[in-house]
């Protein structure tokens, strides 16, 4: 899961990438407003948290021009200023939700995944994908039935794909997306990380389509 983060305060922008990496997110974070256009139009992201009071172009106008070209991945709006009028226009804008400065971080992951889920189609935050199960809340999994210890990597792994739903990924946007484009894995990677994957839980857990890339098994197995 990529999310981009839009924050110009330093001490704030560390530590809500740090809650959002915890939360298995990868993280680009933005400190000015032309960069967060520039990225959110080019970028394919889970979704954006958005501070409005940024330089060079504050937030609003910068979530006015990811809607007008189509970009539409969730946004989280975060401002210090309180005013209800400034929430309505944020809302009207294209925002999704809206946390007003000083925040819980702990209710801010919650939003982020309720918007990531929505915009999935996904009601719970516990997902089925054949026998394998996921709980994005608590980072945790099962294996018919039974609690399996995932690595941060291989939960990223199985989250993203679970949130595509029957749609097939490529090896080359799982590893932009588990790896973020400053780090990003090369498709071996990606392969390598599959073939562990089977081992561990069987050959069933992660299917592959041929010409199209990879895909969780269904609820029905």
């Amino acid at each position: 899961m990529r999310a981009l983060l839009v924050e110009d305060d330093p001490d704030v922008g560390a530590d809500v990438a740090d809650a959002l990496r915890s939360a298995g997110f990868v993280v680009d974070l933005c400190t000015n407003g032309e960069e967060a256009w520039f990225k959110g139009d080019v970028e394919d992201y889970e979704i954006a948290v958005l501070d409005l009071g940024l330089p060079r172009l504050d937030g609003l106008s910068v979530l006015r021009r990811w809607r007008s070209a189509g970009r539409n991945f969730p946004v989280l709006i975060l401002s210090a200023r309180g005013d209800w009028t400034e929430k309505v226009q944020g809302i009207e804008t294209g925002a999704d939700d809206y946390l007003a400065k000083p925040f819980e971080m702990g209710e801010l992951i919650v939003r982020v995944r309720a918007l990531v889920r929505r915009a999935a189609g996904r009601a719970s935050s516990v997902l089925a994908c054949g026998r394998l199960m996921l709980d994005t809340r608590r980072m945790s999994a099962t294996l018919d039935g039974k609690p399996v210890a995932l690595s941060p990597l291989e939960f990223r792994f199985f989250d993203y794909l679970a949130h595509q739903g029957d749609r097939a990924v490529s090896a080359g946007e799982l590893a932009e997306h588990l790896y973020g484009v400053a780090e990003s894995g090369d498709t071996n990677a990606i392969e390598a990380l599959v073939m562990r994957l089977r081992r561990k839980f069987g050959a069933d857990v992660v299917q592959t389509r041929r010409g199209f890339g990879y895909v969780l098994a269904s609820p029905a197995g």
